[in-house]
């Protein structure tokens, strides 16, 4: 693909692309486990933003990798994603009946037939990543795990259900949200650039800078559209952090002092990755892109 397009194009480029890349890895609907593979696919075509492989797509431009090698991450970590909104849905959860315009995975298909279609993913991703032409598909496979486990997602997920009802000091709010969101937006990046040459120690660095701050300003971001954001425009239950009690940056700082707090993630993650000038251009895009979007 070329790479003078603009954002826009690209963009929408990549999301076409992996939409096709996930409908060809999912299971058909057809045999005795008709239904789960109906709930994988139902949770994960058709709807999305696809920050994750968005982020590895450029990831992989940036290491100079062959976009088809890159399809594999792409579809992983995006599986792996799908899984997790899956599970944060449930009643033990958020207890959420509206994700990406539409009933959620529990509600369509009942909990127990949603809880094994997030289980079937999460197999499905590592499947997919550990069967991909990667030079390190084992390397690559537990860093998806790490990110996914319970020094990142999981265990963020944890901490952020303990913490329902208290105010968290902005550390520990960070901390938990490096591993909640932060920790698979960082693996999206590091994998994709993993499809390409290995990187040299100052790349490496550069990339994990960039991560770290996209990764906190996505979820700042998120607080910020949980709170001025409608269920038509997001897709998902307005304001379910406050009404859950949540912790959250709005809570903590106020909504003005978080959308100055996004804006100076975003300029960090600009900084990350100055030096590198246009052939970091995608991933600029993209911090831009998670900041200022509506939804």
């Amino acid at each position: 693909m070329r790479d003078d397009l603009d954002w826009a194009v690209w963009s929408r480029e990549r999301q076409q692309r992996i939409e096709l890349v996930l409908d060809a890895a999912l299971p058909s609907v057809a045999g005795p486990a008709a239904t789960l593979t109906e709930a994988m696919r139902y949770a994960v075509l058709g709807g999305g933003k696809r920050v994750r492989p968005l982020l590895a797509y450029a990831a992989g431009e940036f290491a100079h990798a062959d976009v088809a090698v890159v399809d594999a991450v792409a579809a992983a970590v995006e599986m792996i994603h799908a899984y997790s909104l899956i599970h944060d849905d449930l009643p033990c959860m958020d207890d959420d009946t509206l994700r990406r315009g539409r009933p959620t995975a529990h509600i369509a298909f009942g909990e127990a037939m949603a809880l094994l279609a997030g289980d079937a993913l999460q197999a499905a991703a590592f499947g997919m990543l550990g069967a991909s032409s990667m030079c390190d598909a084992g390397s690559a496979c537990v860093k998806l795990a790490r990110a996914s486990g319970v020094a990142g997602m999981a265990g963020g997920q944890a901490i952020d259900l303990a913490a329902v009802g208290q105010a968290l000091p902005l550390p520990d709010l960070e901390a938990m949200h490096r591993m909640k969101t932060g920790a698979l937006i960082r693996a999206a990046v590091e994998l994709g650039a993993m499809c390409g040459p290995q990187a040299t120690p100052g790349e490496s660095a550069a990339l994990a800078a960039y991560a770290g701050a996209a990764g906190l300003a996505f979820q700042v971001v998120d607080d910020v559209l949980d709170v001025t954001g409608t269920d038509a425009s997001l897709g998902k239950t307005a304001g379910k952090d406050a009404a859950h009690g949540k912790p959250t940056y709005v809570t903590l700082l106020g909504l003005d002092e978080a959308k100055r707090r996004a804006e100076s993630l975003r300029l960090k993650a600009h900084a990350a990755l100055a030096p590198f000038g246009a052939r970091a251009r995608r991933l600029v895009e993209l911090a831009d892109w998670i900041v200022l979007r509506q939804h």
